[in-house]
């Protein structure tokens, strides 16, 4: 199967005052093309720093980022800080089509069309943020990463704010478009139950390394490294 993205040996630092701190330690992965890749551990272990990395907000130390398609778009775990909240819906969604020189007529269309995909009413498209409920916001901030037609999503702790019945609709919706476009996802999260509904393979990462990988079904049968173990046991 064709890789969307490759990590190879990757290591990353922060400074911490006159220290300096490693939270990548020699990091290799791949996402593959139409896969939804779960990457899950405890905070603090990594996971948002590996999706900077990949976006090429933090240079890492060692190793080497590989693009096999454009750069990913990102779907965050609190959609309200990504949204210009002085800007109606249908202006945030229609804003990157215009970088991409897209005809104005052509604009219109392409919002409507994934406005309805995403799950959004005509009417939503005149609000602004604020004036939208968690769930609908984070349908926008899904709509955002796709509509400029990136084959390569991030999503990065996008149900944890929401409450368990939206939880499983955005899952639902994820999945579908996921099936309907053949996108890839790399999916961040703590929470097991949400990984195993979501995802094809999982990496488990702890403190900055990937301790163990498989398919999903598989690795929730048979952890192989004590810390998947452990959180396999914690988990409701």
């Amino acid at each position: 199967m064709k890789k969307v993205l490759e990590i190879r040996h990757v290591s990353a630092s922060y400074k911490d005052g006159k220290e300096e701190q490693t939270v990548l330690k020699d990091i290799s992965l791949e996402v593959r093309e139409n896969e939804i890749l779960g990457l899950v551990g405890e905070s603090g272990c990594g996971k948002s720093t590996l999706s900077k990395v990949i976006l090429g907000f933090v240079k890492p130390s060692a190793g080497e980022v590989i693009h096999y398609t454009k750069m990913p778009q990102m779907i965050f775990q609190d959609p309200f800080s990504s949204l210009n909240p002085r800007k109606k819906i249908g202006w945030i969604l229609e804003e990157p089509l215009k970088m991409q020189k897209v005809p104005p007529g052509e604009r219109k269309v392409r919002v409507a069309a994934m406005a309805e995909k995403v799950g959004l009413t005509r009417e939503m498209l005149d609000r602004f943020p604020q004036e939208l409920s968690g769930g609908q916001r984070q349908r926008v901030s899904i709509a955002a990463a796709l509509i400029q037609g990136s084959r390569f999503v991030i999503a990065d702790e996008p149900v944890s704010a929401l409450d368990v019945t939206i939880q499983r609709q955005i899952m639902e919706l994820m999945i579908q478009l996921q099936e309907e476009t053949g996108i890839s996802i790399l999916f961040i999260s703590h929470d097991l139950n949400v990984i195993y509904q979501m995802c094809d393979r999982v990496l488990v990462m702890k403190d900055g390394k990937i301790v163990e990988e498989g398919e999903t079904e598989q690795l929730f049968a048979e952890p192989k490294s004590e810390y998947t173990k452990e959180l396999l046991k914690a988990a409701p």
